[in-house]
């Protein structure tokens, strides 16, 4: 499922959620400009430097890099102190990393692919503007932080040593939704959905929409926990979850008001 647009209005234009979707375009161009592609993403070594990873975060000090073959292609993630890799690293590895704290920051406006950036900007422009409305401009700004960072820390704490590079602004969002669900369950959305080989356009509940999707994140999370892929990368389905819970336990310590519900029709 896609989700196109809601039918809740917003009183005044949502300059915060709007500026932050111009930032995450322009760092992802940024990320790009030494290296990957606009359809791939930035390269290994930029994701690498600027991604959050949860070892870092765990065994603070040691830094990550890019470990080359005997070709000189760089094909793993290797810490300093794990499988093997020397404390004087600096001569095996492509690297060293941005300081630690500064990652948790970076991880969260950087993103993979264009697919992912698009999916991601799509989902806050479409929750965040209702959300940044109900709160104020500097509130919505200080709770999409703290759910970005909130995210993290579920994922670290799910995961403490992957070397996999957390990147991009889901766990941020994950809040939104979450925020979003509470504020305005009988929001509709207009959301495309696809059913085998036929695609339609279809309005459901704003319950229904997110809640699949979080149900899904739910079982990608245990799934990986019972397959877990290690450093490999993959989604971090627990910054999803816990960026999700964060917005359903605190919208209502940040939100000043909510609209009542005279939403527009029709959506489409």
């Amino acid at each position: 499922m896609i989700p196109i647009k809601d039918n809740i209005p917003t009183d005044r234009f949502a300059v915060v959620t709007a500026t932050l979707i111009l930032i995450n375009v322009v760092v992802y161009l940024i990320s790009i400009s030494s290296g990957g592609s606009i359809w791939s993403g930035p390269a290994p070594d930029v994701v690498v430097h600027y991604g959050a990873i949860p070892f870092r975060f765990t065994h603070w000090g040691r830094d990550c890099g890019l470990i080359p073959d005997q070709f000189g292609t760089a094909v793993t993630i290797g810490c300093q102190g794990l499988n093997g890799v020397p404390a004087h690293f600096h001569h095996f590895l492509l690297g060293p990393d941005a300081p630690t704290i500064e990652t948790a920051f970076t991880a969260m406006f950087m993103h993979g692919s264009l697919l992912h950036i698009a999916g991601n900007m799509l989902f806050l422009w479409i929750f965040g503007n209702n959300v940044e409305d109900s709160m104020g401009r500097v509130r919505f700004i200080i709770f999409y932080l703290l759910g970005g960072l909130v995210a993290l820390a579920g994922q670290i704490a799910v995961q403490p040593n992957s070397t996999a590079p957390t990147v991009g602004a889901s766990g941020a969002i994950a809040a939104v939704l979450g925020g979003y669900i509470l504020l305005y369950p009988r929001a509709r959305v207009l959301t495309l959905v696809f059913i085998i080989f036929f695609v339609t356009v279809v309005e459901l509940p704003a319950l229904v929409v997110l809640g699949i999707w979080f149900v899904i994140q739910a079982l990608y999370g245990a799934a990986d926990l019972t397959h877990p892929t290690g450093g490999g990368g993959g989604v971090a389905y627990f910054a999803h979850i816990g960026g999700f819970l964060f917005g359903l336990a605190l919208i209502h310590v940040f939100a000043q008001r909510r609209k009542p519900m005279t939403p527009r029709y029709p959506v489409y």
